[in-house]
């Protein structure tokens, strides 16, 4: 199966990334908005990337000029026609997804692929709406899509055997990292990593420490951001919703619990950096550092030992349950959201028994549910096992 013809649907940041990402690859592309604004938005900003890149000395004017050009933007869908692969990267709104599917396919032939970057609804649902769901996936990508290098590739259950094994090879060619997911909530990153913001609220919300002590210790295990200063960058509205949106699919469990604390914060209009308040004030040119803080030795323990162990149990459940590899979680972390280490390398670090130490002396604490450990972890540490040999 060759792919020649690559369509994106949806000109927005997400879209036309995965539009310069295609055509850096050597594919013509059809970039299609029904907003033509849009569509002129996203050439002026690519020829600003292009030429950084000249200049940088990254890539020659002709490939420059090759690359803007292999792209054609255009409010007809139409265009798709003769298409190898369609990707969709519109609102996260299942009724308006199901609608551009169902155009995607009077147009493109039957064995066209067609895939959401859609990262949390739904790839099941998405594909029963088709008349071909058999080549229907998700390929999510990371924000911004030309930089960072991860990729979700999520099967629905009606997807073909061999149509996840092209894209794995598609998107290697792409230069890009790929990893299979099962489609459930959150896929593998918004999953896994909920216990970095929601055990750092947690923590918060108890009195144990402030923001800034918080986020210090995480930065000193290696992580580029603390949890409220990541909170802060993406924007609480939409962490929020996440966190929210993997709760309810997740019929409620407390795990995946939203914090009463960041919702306040949204209420008042302080959404992080793009609203200039957040846990962090950056209106006034004040800054976010988290240097010079004095931590209690004991405290940093706590704190690490607490948010590590709840994202390694995270990342062990998702391998129990058969959503993803223990290979392919460490890489989706890594090079997803930048963690320093696979979690399931710190876990073997570690030891399984540490880790269940941890989390069976938070149940005992809290009596929740939430603080309950995985049937894997727990395994591993009776009988000594690790992830990697």
């Amino acid at each position: 199966m060759q792919t020649n013809k690559v369509g994106v649907v949806g000109a927005g940041a997400m879209g036309a990334g995965i539009a310069q990402i295609a055509s850096q690859a050597g594919h013509q592309v059809i970039l299609y908005d029904l907003s033509q604004s849009t569509l002129d938005e996203s050439a002026s900003k690519l020829a600003k990337v292009m030429a950084r890149l000249v200049e940088k000395k990254r890539i020659t004017l002709e490939e420059s000029t090759d690359i803007q050009g292999r792209i054609a933007r255009s409010t007809q869908i139409d265009l798709f026609e003769g298409c190898d692969l369609v990707v969709e990267a519109v609102v996260e709104n299942m009724d308006v997804k199901h609608s551009v599917f169902k155009q995607i396919e009077t147009v493109v032939s039957s064995d066209c692929i067609v895939a959401s970057n859609t990262s949390s609804l739904s790839i099941t649902s998405l594909a029963a709406g088709c008349n071909h769901p058999e080549r229907v996936l998700g390929l999510h990508f990371f924000n911004p899509a030309p930089l960072m290098p991860l990729v979700e590739i999520v099967p629905a259950i009606q997807t073909s055997e061999d149509t996840p094994l092209h894209l794995v090879s598609l998107m290697k060619d792409w230069g890009k990292s790929p990893v299979i997911a099962k489609d459930t909530p959150g896929f593998i990153v918004n999953r896994v990593a909920r216990p970095f913001y929601g055990e750092a609220l947690r923590i918060l919300d108890e009195g144990i420490a402030d923001v800034p002590t918080i986020d210090t210790v995480m930065r000193n295990l290696g992580f580029k951001m603390g949890p409220f200063q990541l909170m802060d960058l993406i924007g609480h509205d939409v962490n929020y919703a996440v966190t929210e949106s993997v709760f309810k699919s997740f019929y409620y469990d407390p795990r995946f619990m939203p914090s009463r604390t960041q919702l306040k914060l949204i209420e008042a209009g302080w959404l992080g950096r793009k609203a200039g308040k957040g846990f962090y004030n950056y209106a006034d040119n004040s800054t976010d550092s988290t240097t010079n803080v004095e931590i209690d030795s004991d405290t940093e323990v706590l704190i690490a030992e607490r948010i590590i162990a709840m994202l390694i149990n995270e990342a062990a459940d998702a391998v129990y349950y058969g959503i993803v590899s223990p290979e392919d979680v460490d890489i989706a972390m890594q090079k997803g959201v930048n963690y320093p280490k696979g979690l399931l390398v710190w876990a073997d670090e570690w030891g399984a028994e540490k880790v269940v130490k941890i989390i069976d002396a938070l149940k005992d604490e809290y009596g929740e549910t939430r603080y309950r450990c995985s049937t894997l972890l727990r395994k591993q540490a009776k009988e000594g096992g690790r992830f990697y040999s």
